[in-house]
């Protein structure tokens, strides 16, 4: 296994050093762009606060002359309603204004099919865990166990495809239908720096072959081939993802602009948005199974006779190291704005059923001992926090 790991950091690094000069142009591009934007909002504007102080002389004049005539022409009705003594109705009334709406944000993670409550047993993870945001949650007993920044929003990176996944399966019947890659999902996995599962344009695959493509290796080639399979592009699709997180429940801490998780101003959720996700992904049959999976060949194509190998390198590292039980399903992440990340799910040896999300560890491993780390603490029923 190492000599395959060492094998694939080989191939990372190749890839990496034809991308530095992509990213370099592009980030020049993009400052040469926010340059000129700048400068044509500065413009605006002046033009806007112009026009604006204007029309604020003009409408102060007005309301002075209307305030007149409204005090000439109250009526006799008005005056008496001025003396009327305060109700009951009346304080009632006030009451329910004063109320606050029920949609509020901070209401918002409390509702939907999923979720986890804080009890006096939770703990905060001490330093032995290096990831600044972390969470595990009891999924039968729905309680956290352990948090550390768990509502703090964050970016997800690669766990998105975990969304991405769920909803690419509730939308799509045939798992064995047939779709062929078109060149910008290729392209598109060059131009953003992000792992590919290999699917060349062109290349006929099974739905089956994307589900998995997405999830083992990370592939943004199969992630946006499936948007644009379910949905004809990746805007209609991010469209119903963000429409499921409000099915959880979470559209008020989490918002998704892209299927793949590369980074964007407007691309954040919480550890804690995570594992309500992941909760409903393992409580779906096929997600389950995808997540679940340890290594997969896609079907044999023209381009891949034997097909394509896909590892997932979370369940196939963290599988030797002491958990207090196994863990079954994972998805990792990583973009400089997250760090390492990681959602997985797991059994304890005591039976219980646990969901883990850590973010911002500075190396991989790091971020695979945090969640070995939290399981053993649990997994193994030792409610002393000094054994992390």
């Amino acid at each position: 296994m190492e000599k395959e790991y060492e094998e694939e950091e080989l191939r990372r690094m190749r890839r990496e050093q034809r991308r530095r000069e992509i990213r370099r142009r592009k980030k020049q591009q993009q400052l040469f762009q926010r340059m000129i934007a700048a400068g044509t909002f500065v413009v605006i504007l002046t033009v806007l606060l112009i026009i604006a102080a204007g029309r604020m002389g003009k409408e102060e004049a007005g309301q002075k002359e209307s305030s007149r005539e409204d005090m000439a022409q109250e009526s006799p009705a008005a005056e008496k309603q001025k003396g009327r003594p305060e109700t009951e109705a009346d304080k009632e009334q006030e009451d329910a204004e004063e109320e606050p709406e029920s949609g509020s944000d901070a209401a918002e993670t409390e509702k939907g099919p999923y979720r986890f409550q804080e009890t006096e047993d939770t703990i905060q993870p001490g330093e032995e865990i290096v990831s600044t945001n972390a969470i595990l949650v009891d999924v039968e007993k729905k309680t956290i166990l352990a948090g550390r920044n768990e509502k703090e929003r964050t970016v997800p990176a690669s766990m998105t495809k975990v969304l991405t996944l769920l909803v690419a399966v509730e939308n799509i019947e045939d798992l064995d239908e047939t779709y062929t890659v078109r060149a910008d999902a290729a392209e598109y996995a060059l131009a953003h720096d992000c792992s590919s599962a290999g699917f060349e344009k062109e290349e006929t695959v099974t739905i089956r072959d994307l589900l998995y493509g997405a999830i083992l290796p990370s592939g943004a080639d199969a992630a946006l081939s499936l948007a644009v399979c379910v949905s004809g592009s990746q805007e209609a699709f991010v469209e119903k993802m963000n429409g499921k997180l409000e099915e959880l429940g979470l559209s008020g801490t989490a918002h998704f602009t892209n299927c793949v998780g590369i980074y964007e101003e407007d691309h954040y959720c919480t550890v804690y948005d995570m594992a309500v996700i992941m909760n409903a992904a393992i409580d779906n049959e096929v997600c389950r199974e995808v997540l679940s999976a340890h290594t997969y060949t896609t079907s044999g194509t023209d381009q891949h006779p034997d097909g394509i190998l896909l590892s997932n390198w979370f369940l196939r590292r963290i599988e030797d190291k002491d958990t207090g039980g196994e863990v079954l399903c994972g998805k990792t992440g990583y973009v400089d704005q997250s760090g390492n990340c990681a959602v997985s799910y797991g059994k304890g040896e005591n039976g219980g059923s646990y969901i883990c999300v850590t973010a911002n560890a500075f190396n991989k491993w790091k971020c695979i001992y945090d969640h070995a780390a939290l399981y053993r603490r649990f997994g193994q029923g030792n409610q002393n926090s000094e054994n992390l």
